[in-house]
């Protein structure tokens, strides 16, 4: 893939930032959406897969910092599922497997994405409960795992978790999420790399492009800012990409 191939595709170019934007808001680094519309475009995933786990890194480490600057990180509600996560999304990041099982996982990790955006499921709780410690050890690791096989941060299965089990409210699902997505991208890019991997030339194009939309989220994602409207169509997009890797 090389950067004369992304030129020629505008539109992909113009969504990335919007994508980068919305997930932002929400503490998200957004691989789900840039997988879900670089396999709309027909990437291989030999670009897809490290490209966006460093898209990844980049928004939820803008994502973060605005959320602790607003004191909404809570560190207790993080390292537990990090203990577990990091040396999954290691081990996660070291594997390969075949495209159509990727696209099927991928696919279905975009179901939780579009119900999350839809506002389906991962609604907060009134009173919140204490974290079950091996619960959260357990979840991590599965994140974690899935997280580093197909090149996503896990944040978009984490958050509606907390929200579910009643563990955080919903700023503090954002920064925890941010994080952890965070450290989870770093440990499956560094699997990745270890195999002897690279990362395309290209991906700055797309990165340079993303940062700019994951600063924007960050920042009004911290404060109160509706995106509703634009988060049913970023919905209505991953669906198409759902729809497409089924049937690939």
């Amino acid at each position: 893939m090389e950067i004369v191939d992304l030129l020629h595709a505008p539109l992909l170019l113009l969504l990335l930032p919007i994508v980068a934007f919305l997930y932002a808001s929400v503490g998200h680094g957004g691989a789900s959406g840039y997988l879900a519309l670089m396999s709309l475009f027909a990437f291989p995933i030999t670009f897809m897969k490290p490209t966006a786990l460093v898209l990844n890194i980049i928004v939820s480490g803008i994502s973060f910092y605005f959320y602790f600057r607003e004191k909404q990180f809570d560190w207790k509600l993080f390292y537990p599922f990090a203990l577990t996560s990091i040396p999954f999304s290691f081990l996660g990041g070291l594997l390969t497997i075949e495209t159509h099982l990727y696209k099927v996982i991928l696919a279905t990790v975009l179901i939780f994405a579009v119900l999350r955006l839809l506002g389906i499921f991962g609604k907060e709780k009134k009173e919140l409960q204490s974290i079950n410690f091996p619960l959260a050890l357990l979840i991590g690791a599965l994140i974690g795992f899935l997280s580093g096989l197909i090149g996503i941060g896990g944040g978009i299965i984490l958050s509606p978790v907390l929200l579910l089990l009643g563990w955080a409210s919903m700023k503090q699902t954002a920064a925890v999420s941010a994080l952890f997505i965070l450290v989870n991208s770093i440990a499956g890019l560094l699997g990745f790399i270890s195999k002897g991997e690279s990362l395309p030339i290209s991906s700055f194009l797309v990165i340079a492009i993303v940062a700019v939309g994951g600063i924007f989220g960050g920042y009004y994602g911290s404060k109160k800012f509706d995106t509703v409207t634009l988060r049913n169509i970023l919905a209505l997009v991953l669906g198409i990409a759902i729809v497409k890797l089924y049937s690939t």
